[in-house]
């Protein structure tokens, strides 16, 4: 229900629509809109998965200097949210940046590099930031092949490049578009990048409605056509996928190719540099900001920041754990479709855009209050015009729909390495009902309990959209005060709040990374 409130909801508006609106929207916004995010998807996808996949090629089948610390570093980015790499990008590159004054000292001019407050700069920060979901998931995909799907392309007469393209290629499809579409729903649920690029796209022209406009209606419909779009993005790739079906022919630990010696080390290069891109360079410009504004900056606002920051982010971690075992036991005890069935339902939240999220819990909690206040007001002193809005359960709420499935992954992961047989010789000594789950189930858990809380943790931590347009007055995070600070252009005061958040999401990238290396 919490998952389907607020689709329903946001999809209800089709059936209400008010003309004046979509004549406004048909002949202003959403021509630009469909453009844009045309532009968008299309230059994310193939960024992403150029980057992705040769990165994963490399890593995975070829040797070259460095390979072992390229393997997991270039994961690294994900530790870094979008709309971080998006203003250290503008700051560094903008016309007024530290680069373009240097060329201007040498050359006399700047007016030849390209802008990067552009569609083309949008797309090069998304998919810098991006890539490692495509990175991951083909990888794996290249790992289980090895060099044996090459060695069997040459016994046919295939070149090396042509049994990639023919053979390897083709077989790593379903992981390769798996991680595009995860790139592809990420940049249609981005919030933060375009706004600091000004850039208009669904979710800025959603935010706009609400609070430029202060039209619920008109987020909502806005709202409405966006989940329309992510649904039909999940179908076009199930159903390009066909009934194709695809096997392991190899294993990881098999030889690997070694490259020539001029290969080896422009392979080298590349990793190298999509490394320091992506990653090295945006953290040490953060670094450097934040000396730069420490004693100035900081104040006793901060500790708000930060306390406001884990205070939500441990309160949804808690709420979200609880909510995933309640699913993985109910799968574990009951293997009927119904409970399958409504079980997959409640973790597609995490496909659902945070501001589309927060429209549709919003109307329904405001709708509540309403009922609340009109049943209470003859018997209680109540003065004022909320009880729910305006309160972090709305923004838990919202957390909770967004966020489950991570949580839910990481435990029903955990839930599936428990074997029957450890069950059963629970149970042969005499431990049932919650003393089963207590002292047999919860500590083979624990592991997965702890991985999924630590990566709601960092997810809500990040996480901006839902904290701009639910939190309560006054609640400003770290999320919060980057979007305030990069609204007014000062990247550098920005920096601080954002280098606290690479911190912080450091701590679920090292353990993913651990986790695929073994």
């Amino acid at each position: 229900m919490l998952t389907l409130i607020p689709l329903v909801v946001v999809l209800a508006s089709f059936l209400t629509p008010q003309p004046e609106i979509w004549k406004h929207l048909a002949q202003y916004v959403l021509p630009d809109l469909f453009l844009n995010t045309l532009w968008l998807l299309l230059g994310v996808a193939a960024g992403t998965g150029l980057l992705g996949v040769s990165l994963a090629w490399l890593t995975a089948v070829c040797e070259f200097p460095g390979r072992r610390f390229f393997s997991w570093a270039l994961v690294l980015p994900l530790a870094i949210p979008a709309y971080v790499t998006a203003f250290v990008s503008i700051g560094l590159l903008d016309f007024t940046g530290p680069l373009q004054t240097l060329l201007r000292d040498w050359f006399g001019s700047s007016a030849w590099f390209p802008r990067i407050r552009s569609t083309g700069g949008v797309i090069l920060v998304m998919s810098m930031a991006l890539f490692p979901y495509v990175y991951l998931l083909a990888r794996n995909a290249f790992l289980t092949q090895g060099k044996r799907s090459l060695e069997v392309g040459q016994s046919l007469g295939l070149s090396r490049w042509q049994g990639f393209y023919k053979i390897a290629l083709p077989m790593a499809r379903p992981w390769i578009a798996g991680g595009i579409l995860l790139a592809l729903m990420e940049a249609m649920a981005d919030f933060g990048t375009v706004s600091v690029f000004n850039y208009d796209a669904f979710t800025t022209a959603i935010y706009k409605a609400w609070f430029g406009l202060f039209s619920l209606s008109a987020a909502s419909q806005l709202a409405s056509i966006l989940v329309l779009l992510v649904l039909m993005l999940a179908l076009g790739e199930h159903f390009l996928r066909g009934d194709k079906r695809y096997n392991v022919i190899g294993k990881s630990n098999q030889s690997k190719i070694h490259l020539g010696r001029r290969s080896r080390w422009l392979a080298c290069c590349y990793a190298s540099a999509v490394l320091a891109v992506a990653f090295v360079i945006p953290v040490a410009q953060l670094l450097v900001w934040s000396v730069q504004v420490f004693a100035t900056d900081f104040d006793a606002r901060y500790p708000a920041f930060v306390w406001h920051s884990i205070l939500l982010s441990g309160m949804a971690a808690v709420l979200v754990v609880a909510a995933a075992l309640v699913l993985a036991y109910a799968l574990r005890l009951y293997k009927d479709w119904p409970t399958l069935f409504f079980a997959r339902l409640s973790t597609l939240g995490y496909a659902i855009p945070g501001t589309v999220l927060a429209v549709g819990i919003f109307i329904p909690v405001a709708w509540l209050d309403n009922q609340m206040l009109a049943f209470l007001k003859p018997w209680l002193d109540i003065k004022d015009s909320s009880i729910l809005r305006g309160t972090l359960v709305v923004m838990l709420l919202a957390y909770a729909a967004r966020f489950l499935a991570p949580g839910f992954n990481a435990i029903d992961s955990a839930m599936q390495r428990i074997t029957r047989n450890q069950e059963d010789a629970a149970r042969s000594m005499g431990v049932t009902g919650p003393a089963l789950f207590r002292q047999v189930y919860f500590p083979l858990l624990r592991g997965g309990i702890v991985s999924a809380g630590l990566l709601v943790f960092v997810d809500v931590m990040k996480e901006m959209p839902i904290t701009l347009m639910t939190r309560p007055f006054g609640w400003d995070t770290l999320s919060v005060r980057i979007f305030e600070m990069t609204s007014e252009g000062q990247w550098d005061r920005a920096a601080l709040p954002a280098m606290a958040l690479v911190l912080a999401g450091l701590i679920p990238v090292i353990l993913l990374t651990r986790q695929s290396e073994h």
